[in-house]
């Protein structure tokens, strides 16, 4: 029931409403970025000391380039990203000050990330305080700090003022570690204050593409300290034997320096830094930057080489990415700083091609067998050939997927898709290679493209942005072909059915048995997952929880769906082998019985299939010239 003032205020209301009027509302306009040099340098110094709480506490200072009002704009749409995923909601603790004095702040109603001050007259600088509360739960997001190892992404730590180019910006970095923690970045260091780690000034643009690790168990193995430009790996691990690298091991990752060069033959870097954590506290990662990248699995990396393949093309695609991402870069994704939107028109070319390579350079290393990668590609075909949303959505439109889904958990992902310009965009690159080897008999390939659009201008981290058309003029420059028309077909096709060309003029084909390849069990125990999706459509994680059913499947048909729970297989408790035997037996006309709970209901349900088990391969087509296998090969 409404009190008096309250119907009153509600009149109120509704009366403006329908007059047309509205609330007034002032939006702070933020300054466009320009490229001209900020006067001055930034500093920001982090405390990273607080393994306890998982908190980074950081003092910054801001020159004043002028008198009147500041726009300082936290991080947002972060590169690599591709998306605006800043970590605003673990900013906190925020003071301003001049001169010792505080300064109140406001913050702009529109753009969350952007405040803005008004400094007293005479003020030449700002004084910053603030924590970066990271997660202490991969419910919150990545967890970045442990007892053992921390990663300082210093996009998280830092606020720049708007109106400049971040490369126009110059900060001047510092972080104090935890007793007995060594670090390693692509920052050079410049000495010591206060227990402060000191680095060189670099441009804003520089320091957030130059994270630090840092952990208490460190080893750093130089895979190439001969050249002009070194390469190291860096190596942390919440135990130190998690360190000790085989001989077989420790080649791989040199190998991989080694083919790469040969691959786009030049380097765009004074130095590169692999930073590796073996950890199961910190979360996984892959991140590419210039001159280093954040390489996070689980802690047998080493320990497990030979029997736990999976996952090992990571640092081929990250060090890819120094090349294709970092140094040539799609122009609507080489963005002036860190407010201005993304546009990802490209990523089939930025994530998909550097996909491609990732494996094939794992290949040619001896980080994965060939076979292994044959299985990946085989696992990579399968998935997408059934995958219904095919026949809805495109894959271009897929390249705008870091904005609609931001990698939010979804329900559907065959049918909704998701960042698909991986996956089929690493297909329809393979297409284009063994397209380009048919036509030339052999004598080029797409390597000789990798060369001339990457293999440009070697020496110190530059930028060259590109667009499609500039991509299709060196395609036509290796092989004259319809390159254009090429790629617009596969991008804006729909289903059914996956690129799967490139597999079949490779010199193989996909079949389907009821073996499952011990890479794809490798994969399956790294995920935590049960994989029936090539059967009755679905998969399951621990303790009988459903994670994935594909749309319009057998499972689907049977009534399941994501997050609800096996309890049960023909009437005997649940566990993984005992559903795996009751796929098989179906094919004779056995039931599949599931007794699932669902919140807090059970029911029964019946899967109906007789297909029995079904896991994915690459056959050899006889007769075919394996063009693929050459693909794989060492170059000498």
């Amino acid at each position: 029931m409404r009190t008096p003032i309250l119907a009153a205020a509600a009149a109120s209301i509704a009366l403006l409403m329908w007059s047309g009027a509205a609330p007034a509302q002032t939006v702070g306009d933020i300054p466009a970025p320009r490229d001209a040099p900020y006067p001055g340098t930034l500093t920001v110094r982090v405390d990273a000391t607080d393994l306890a709480h998982g908190v980074f506490s950081v003092h910054e200072t801001v020159p004043l380039a002028a008198p009147g009002p500041i726009t300082l704009l936290y991080p947002k749409w972060i590169p690599g990203r591709h998306s605006p995923v800043g970590a605003l909601d673990k900013l906190a603790g925020l003071v301003v000050s001049a001169d010792g004095a505080p300064i109140a702040w406001r913050r702009n109603p529109v753009e969350a990330n952007a405040f803005i001050v008004d400094p007293p007259a005479g003020a030449k600088a700002l004084a910053l305080d603030f924590q970066f509360l990271s997660p202490v739960s991969p419910r919150e997001g990545k967890v970045v700090m442990t007892p053992a190892i921390l990663a300082l992404q210093w996009h998280t730590v830092v606020l720049y003022p708007a109106g400049y180019f971040a490369r126009d910006i110059t900060v001047a970095p510092g972080v104090v570690l935890p007793p007995g923690f060594a670090f390693a970045t692509a920052l050079e260091a410049s000495g010591q204050s206060e227990g402060a780690a000191l680095f060189k000034p670099v441009s804003l643009e520089t320091l957030v593409d130059s994270p630090l690790v840092a952990g208490r168990h460190v080893r750093r193995f130089e895979l190439d300290k001969t050249a002009r430009a070194p390469v190291r790996l860096d190596v942390f691990a919440d135990r130190p034997e998690a360190l000790d690298a085989t001989p077989a091991a420790l080649a791989a990752h040199v190998n991989l320096v080694a083919q790469a060069d040969r691959l786009f033959g030049a380097r765009h870097f004074a130095h590169y830094d692999f930073l590796l954590w073996l950890s199961d506290r910190m979360s996984d990662e892959g991140l590419e930057h210039h001159q280093s990248s954040e390489n996070g699995v689980p802690p047998g990396y080493f320990e497990d080489w030979v029997g736990a393949p999976a996952g090992r093309d990571l640092l081929g695609h990250e060090y890819a990415h120094s090349w294709n991402g970092k140094f040539r870069r799609p122009a609507d994704l080489a963005t002036p700083d860190f407010q201005t939107p993304m546009q990802g028109s490209l990523l089939w070319v930025y994530e998909g091609l550097t996909q491609y390579w990732g494996n094939v350079l794992a290949a040619r290393s001896g980080l994965l067998s060939s076979r292994e990668v044959l299985d990946t590609f085989a696992i990579t075909a399968a998935t997408l050939d059934r995958k219904r949303g095919r026949a809805w959505r495109s894959l271009e439109d897929t390249t705008d997927d870091p904005v609609i889904a931001q990698r939010r958990p979804q329900s559907w992902p065959s049918w909704q898709r998701s960042e698909d310009y991986y996956g089929e965009g690493m297909m329809i690159w393979l297409d284009a290679d063994t397209l380009i080897r048919q036509r030339s008999g052999g004598r080029r390939s797409l390597d000789d493209f990798a060369r001339r659009f990457f293999g440009s201008d070697p020496g110190g981290a530059v930028v060259r942005p590109y667009v499609l058309d500039d991509l299709i003029a060196a395609m036509n420059a290796v092989e004259p072909y319809d390159w254009a028309g090429f790629f617009r077909a596969r991008l804006q096709s729909r289903g059914p059915g996956a690129p799967l060309d490139g597999l079949e003029r490779g010199g193989y084909r996909l079949v389907f048995s009821d073996a499952e390849s011990d890479f794809e069990k490798s994969l399956d125990a790294r995920r935590k997952l049960f994989d029936l999706s090539y059967a009755v459509g679905m998969t399951i994680g621990r303790d009988g929880m459903i994670a994935a059913v594909d749309w319009d499947g057998p499972a689907y048909r049977a009534g399941l769906a994501a997050e609800s729970q096996v309890i049960a297989v023909n009437g005997e408790a649940y566990d993984a082998d005992l559903l795996r035997d009751a796929v098989r037996v179906a094919k004779s006309g056995a039931p599949i019985a599931l007794l699932v709970k669902t919140a807090n209901q059970y029911r029964t349900v019946t899967i109906d299939y007789r297909g029995g088990l079904a896991y994915p391969h690459l056959e050899r087509t006889r007769g075919a010239t394996a063009s693929l296998d050459a693909i794989l090969t060492p170059k000498s």
